[in-house]
Order: C-alpha cells, then structure tokens, then sequence
C-alpha cells in the first residue's frame, strides 16, 4: 500500500480516541476550598515533592537506568533488519509485531511474576531479559533470532514498564499524581531520547553488534548500581489526607500571598530520648520539605535540656494552608510517634508572618500625645 499508508491509518485512528476523551466524563470529586495553585508554583512544588519523596525518587533511578539502555533495541531494529538480516519492511513490522506479542503475552503472567520475584526481583528480572535480547540482536543473522529476541524483549519490556509505573503511582498522594506522573514520563522519555543518540552513534562508530553488546553488559551493571533503590508496590500505604492538623489562631490579617511564613513547633522530651528523638525527627524534615517547606532546621536550648524548637519556612500564608491538606495518614504515623517523646505536654505550634515593613512606612504615622 506504499510507505505512507500506516501513517495514514495511524492518524485515522486517533479520532477514536479522541472521541472517547469527548464522551469520557470523570467521576467528580470534592475539590480544595482553596483557590488553585499557580502554574510557575505548582511546577516548583512538584520538584521539590520529588527530590524528597524518597520512593517516588528510587523509581525515577530506576526507571532511568533501565529505560536508557533499553531503547537500544528499539534504536537500532531497523538496522537489524535491514543490515544484518537482510530483510525489508515487512521483516522489521513483524519484529515489532513480535515485542507486541511478547509484551500481552507478559502482560497475562504479570500475576506470577509478581508473586514470583516480587517488584525489585521483576525489574531485575525484566532488565536481565532485556540484556538477553539485545545480544541475540547483536548476533542475529536470521528472522528466527531476530523473532525470538523481540518475543523476549516484549516480555521483559511490559515486566519492568508495569511495575515501574504501579511504584510511581502508589508513590503520589493525590495533590501531586499528576506532577509525579509528568516526572515520571519525562525521565522515561529523556531517557529514551538520550540513550537512542548514543547507541546511534556508538553504531556507526564501533559496529552494530557492539552497540547491542555494550547495551546488554550496561543494562546488567545498572542492576547492581541502582539495586539500593527499593520500589514502591505496596498499595496498602495510606496516602489520603489526615487533616489533623488543627487551623491555625490568628490575630492578624493574613492575606492569601502574605509571607514567608515561618512555623515553630516547641518539643520537650526527657534528655536520654534525645538520640532517638532526633533520628525520629530527621524522617519528618522530608515531610516538611516534600508538602511545601523551603527551609527546615531543629534547634535545642543551650540553658534547658529536653527543650527543642523545631523550624521550617513556606512561602506563603496560603501555601502553608496547603500543607494542612496535604498531610497524609502515613505522615500522622510518623508525626505521633515523635510526639511520644513528648507525652507529658504536647508540642506547642507558633505561626510567624513575615511583618510588611514597606506598607508600614507607606501609612499615615500619628505623633505621640505632648501628655
């Protein structure tokens, strides 16, 4: 039908979807009384959240180091089937045809696999299979290899894609999914695009077999470099918001974007649970910093043992609001546990907002009675 008829039917099908998005119509949920976070904030809010989630941020490495030696393959297929077995385009769209069958027919032992090896075994499994097919490739000098090291690299494809993305989902309380998500396609793709240039260019320089050989040998180094990074699967991790922080007291006007807005929470524990209370502590700045806080630190008093003021800084009056929906059921775990050090008297909360010095000096000053 010529070279141009599947982008056609390609392009065609897309109305399909596109009318399934127009019919589509999403369960509505009960939305935040506050206003919507701004674009250039909410992105900064989303980096932050995933440089201190640290199992959102276990799989992004993972995923990296995976899907960048990975796109060799399907970097170089159409070199395979061209230059080493000779074949034309029906060869290579029955190679692709094959990574198909192979990643459904995956798709459908997932299950056992699973309950196999177990999130980090699969990946490793997965990334293992992987190596195995891009060094059938490298030798493949018929369709029957070719074949099989396509059915091979579907399987181990859809192993690591699907577990990679169930870790990165359960990984998201709602109010930033979709940031983490974007994250997550974004080192996906980049590293797709990073890795396809340099097989590219290790191809033409070093010969195609070579290129398959250093992809494989890479793939399987990557598991031991990246095997301290634990996956995220357990599902039963509750991330709904707590809402047990208690609304704040205010005897000033605090207007939405008024700020910084630093908060103190006032500890006092007994002297020897000052190790443990602190270990316990360090695990809450990453809550603090991945809910909003740009700033965090602990201080203990130099004339009292036992007492401690813990400090952390939002940008805002409106952004630390945020931060009281943004509390999970997980965090509160870890939040009471560190107010058992405590039992005796419960942590006292102080907000501070930064003073508006310049509308002070803009208002009417009114002198000082001569009585």
């Amino acid at each position: 039908m010529g070279i141009a008829a599947p982008f056609w039917i390609n392009a065609l099908s897309n109305f399909a979807v596109i009318g399934a998005l127009l019919w589509w119509r999403p369960a509505s949920s009960q939305g935040s009384a506050l206003p919507p976070e701004r674009l250039a904030g909410a992105m900064v809010n989303g980096l932050r959240h995933a440089r201190f989630n640290l199992k959102l941020r276990a799989t992004l490495v993972r995923a990296a180091a995976f899907f960048f030696f990975a796109s060799a393959y399907w970097a170089l297929l159409p070199l395979v089937a061209r230059n080493q077995i000779a074949g034309g385009p029906e060869l290579y769209g029955i190679l692709l045809g094959a990574v198909g069958v192979g990643a459904i027919t995956g798709a459908f032992m997932l299950p056992w696999l699973k309950a196999s090896f177990g999130p980090d075994g699969l990946v490793a499994a997965g990334t293992v299979g992987t190596a195995v097919s891009l060094i059938l490739l490298g030798i493949a000098r018929y369709p029957e290899i070719g074949l099989a090291a396509c059915l091979i690299a579907g399987i181990s494809w859809i192993a690591v894609l699907a577990t990679v993305n169930v870790s990165v989902q359960v990984s998201l309380p709602d109010w930033v999914r979709g940031r983490g998500l974007a994250m997550f396609v974004t080192v996906f793709f980049g590293a797709m695009t990073a890795g396809s240039a340099l097989w590219g260019q290790l191809a033409s320089g070093l010969g195609l077999p070579e290129a398959h050989f250093l992809a494989a040998a890479g793939a399987v180094v990557g598991i031991a470099l990246t095997w301290h990074w634990k996956l995220q699967t357990d599902a039963g991790i509750d991330l709904a918001p707590s809402m047990h922080w208690p609304a704040p007291v205010l005897a000033i006007d605090a207007d939405a974007d008024r700020g910084p807005v630093l908060i103190t929470v006032e500890y006092r524990i007994a002297p020897e649970c000052r190790e443990a209370f602190l270990t316990h502590l360090r695990a809450l700045e990453q809550q603090r910093r991945r809910d909003g806080a740009y700033f965090w630190d602990v201080f203990e008093d130099a004339a009292e043992g036992g007492r401690f003021l813990e400090t952390f800084m939002v940008a805002s009056w409106l952004e630390h609001l945020r931060q009281h929906q943004r509390v999970t059921n997980a965090d509160r775990v870890v939040q009471d546990a560190i107010h058992e050090f405590g039992a005796a008297a419960e942590p006292k909360v102080t907000h501070f907002i930064a003073a508006n010095f310049r509308q002070a000096e803009l208002g009417t000053s009114v002198p000082p009675s001569s009585e």
